[in-house]
């Protein structure tokens, strides 16, 4: 691999950063869809061209973008080139429907809230795209009212895999303070139809036939603001990750808790260890160093920045429990930020990079696996996401 491109999505825009192998000296292209919410920007890893973005507007409402040339054109997959800022594309890839008749379990029309009260299930926002390990006119949505959407056609069309939501949890499921989102989508390198999803609040799920049955995997997990603190679902997971090596691994940030999981997801442990809190969103892992695992805390569900005003990344080298705190080059007084879900990822090259962005419009990155942090790009709009791909 001769350099990276880093994706970064935020409230009013697209930024892309881009570097060689060295990564000391970074490109900025942006704002890609200027005054947009951009809440996931993600490459495929089947071809370094292709790009996928989620594009948000509460005036317009959600589109897909789709980039062909490394973002550096964009179109609407089946609604023609995007051409003014503001634009509202026509086409199929703004259509996401739900099924309210899912392959298995009771229909779905409404989902029930702790209290009693009933809601109907409602399109608002794609959260996360997961383009396919192998093909680059496949991707995943994981959207907000909670389900999980498939395109084959380079994101033209769009359809529900209705077993997630349909095996008999769904109705469920609860709003986190974010929204009731599917967040998390990870996809088993081993085997293809083993896929690993997360929802807040909800918790994890699992399906091992390429989506048509689905089962929650949260035992182990205990949640002290639910009516029934170790019940099947009703978990606010923050954000899962794995390493390809070792996919039956997962490691999860929960609202409360860092967990680690040896079996694929079928039974979860606490490894907070040493953390001066264990409440945050993003949770990564080292690409050479199965166990070397990535948290940044947050003080607090109800005061979302660092504790200290300190802005630390912690690692852990034997997959939790034992954190210490990097520092080097990052903010260590007076620092308020926060540091969302998919606002962190890795590189693979050699030594790991590892990037993360803050609500302040700051991209940190590291390029010796976080022994030292250098901002590449600062005074962006809150940073909704990171993603980076490998380029050629």
């Amino acid at each position: 691999m001769s350099g990276v491109r880093v994706l970064v999505g935020t409230r009013k825009g697209a930024f892309i950063l881009t570097a060689d192998g060295k990564r000391s000296r970074w490109d900025v292209s942006g704002p890609h869809f200027a005054g947009w919410e951009i809440y996931h920007l993600k490459g495929s890893p089947a071809d370094p061209d292709r790009l996928y973005a989620s594009q948000t507007s509460g005036w317009f409402g959600q589109v897909i973008q789709r980039s062909c040339d490394g973002g550096k054109t964009w179109e609407t997959p089946g609604g023609g080139v995007t051409t003014a800022p503001g634009q509202m594309p026509k086409g199929e890839s703004n259509k996401f429907v739900y099924d309210a008749s899912p392959p298995t379990g009771k229909p779905l029309t409404t989902h029930q809230w702790y209290d009693g009260t009933q809601h109907p299930w409602e399109f608002k926002r794609v959260w996360h795209l997961e383009p396919s390990l192998t093909d680059p006119d496949t991707v995943y949505a994981g959207v907000e009212d909670a389900a999980l959407f498939r395109s084959s056609d380079g994101g033209t069309s769009w359809q529900e895999l209705a077993g997630m939501r349909g095996h008999g949890t769904g109705p469920k499921w609860q709003p986190g303070a974010g929204g009731m989102c599917l967040h998390t989508i990870l996809l088993d390198p081993r085997n293809p139809k083993r896929i690993y999803v997360a929802i807040s609040a909800a918790g994890a799920f699992r399906t091992d036939d390429g989506g048509t049955t689905w089962r929650p995997i949260n035992r182990g997990l205990h949640s002290q603001y639910i009516p029934e603190p170790t019940a099947e679902v009703g978990h606010c997971v923050h954000r899962i990750a794995l390493h390809p090596s070792r996919p039956n691994v997962l490691f999860m940030q929960k609202h409360w808790d860092v967990m680690r999981s040896d079996d694929g997801g079928d039974s979860w442990r606490e490894v907070s260890g040493n953390l001066p809190t264990d409440f945050g969103f993003v949770i990564d892992v080292h690409a050479h160093e199965p166990d070397t695992v990535y948290v940044v805390p947050i003080k607090s569900d109800a005061e979302h920045y660092p504790p200290d005003g300190k802005l630390r990344v912690f690692r852990s080298r034997k997959g939790g429990n034992e954190w210490e705190p990097l520092t080097k080059g990052l903010p260590q007084r007076d620092c308020y930020v926060n540091v969302l879900r998919d606002a962190m990822c890795v590189d693979a090259l050699e030594p790991c990079g590892v990037y993360f962005g803050t609500t302040g419009g700051q991209v940190y990155a590291s390029a010796d696996g976080g022994d030292s942090w250098t901002p590449i790009v600062r005074d962006l709009p809150a940073v909704l996401s990171v993603e980076v791909q490998a380029l050629p």
